[in-house]
């Protein structure tokens, strides 16, 4: 853990070291990177729910307390 944290701060560092221009397209490349993983999670959650839906796992429920002792 102390190695990846000393490993963090000197990345950081030399990041806050880069051209603003540099800096900027990393941080354009950071975001749609970001935004990739993130849809490829929501993809892969969309197909658990689907299996689940068709194989009848899922309970659905318009009660409040229900809903709150399925979470």
């Amino acid at each position: 853990m102390k190695t990846e944290k000393i490993q963090f701060n000197e990345i950081v560092e030399k990041i806050y070291k880069l051209p603003l221009e540099i800096k900027q397209e990393l941080k354009n490349l950071l975001e749609n990177n970001i935004a990739d993983e993130r849809r490829a999670e929501i993809a892969k959650n969309v197909k658990l729910a689907q299996v689940e839906e068709k194989d009848a796992k899922l309970e659905y429920s318009s009660d409040m307390d229900k809903l709150k002792q399925m979470m």
